[in-house]
């Protein structure tokens, strides 16, 4: 039978699991409905409902109601602030590069790309040791090289693993080359793409 645990985390019971945990662990001041969490975790709202049921009895969850809408946010549990841990280090690259290069001057476009992308896609294979960024610069605007490795450095710091930025412009991720390896491997493998100018994940 094949396992639905995520890749990146195959001690947590399943993909929706996760997703609902990076949610609102990384984020522990925001509170989300069933509907928003279905929408970010990818599951259905019956799937969430009982995910939450489940967490919110082990004190990892609490939810309040407002009108007909529960929202849910992060327990108190004594559990919570080491699981936060695993999953900030499992899923959190995606919610720290997100914080710490969305908001740069000059990208056009941002990519998590490599090993921990192919994790987060579900492809099985061992522990992502860093995290490889592809940052697309703006014709108009080129990004300050100095900001995006000073943004490598804090997300590092973050997720005590290597953060690996490539910056390219957005003539060479437009047209990709076939002579441009780099560009043709990120062109067919898994990728994150990242918003910009926003501080929240889509799990």
């Amino acid at each position: 039978m094949r396992s639905n645990a995520p890749a990146l985390l195959p001690v947590l019971r399943s993909k929706l699991q996760a997703g609902i945990l990076a949610a609102l662990l990384l984020n522990p001041d925001q509170e989300l409905s069933l509907t928003d969490l279905a929408r970010r975790a990818g599951g259905s709202l019956s799937g969430v409902h009982n995910e939450v049921e489940r967490l919110q009895q082990a004190g990892i969850l609490a939810s309040r109601q407002v009108g007909r809408t529960r929202l849910v946010r992060a327990g108190t549990s004594a559990l919570v602030e080491p699981l936060t841990r695993l999953v900030e280090l499992a899923f959190g690259p995606q919610q720290i590069v997100t914080e710490e290069f969305g908001e740069l001057r000059g990208v056009a476009e941002l990519l998590i790309y490599g090993s921990w992308a192919a994790r987060l896609h579900g492809e099985p294979g061992p522990e992502p040791h860093d995290i490889d960024v592809m940052v697309v610069e703006s014709i108009e605007d080129p990004v300050d090289r100095a900001d995006v490795y000073a943004a490598a450095d804090r997300a590092e710091k973050r997720l005590a693993k290597a953060v690996n930025p490539t910056v390219v412009s957005a003539r060479r991720w437009a047209t990709r080359s076939q002579d441009d390896a780099l560009l043709q491997e990120i062109s067919t493998r898994p990728v994150v793409k990242i918003p910009l100018g926003a501080a929240e994940i889509q799990a």
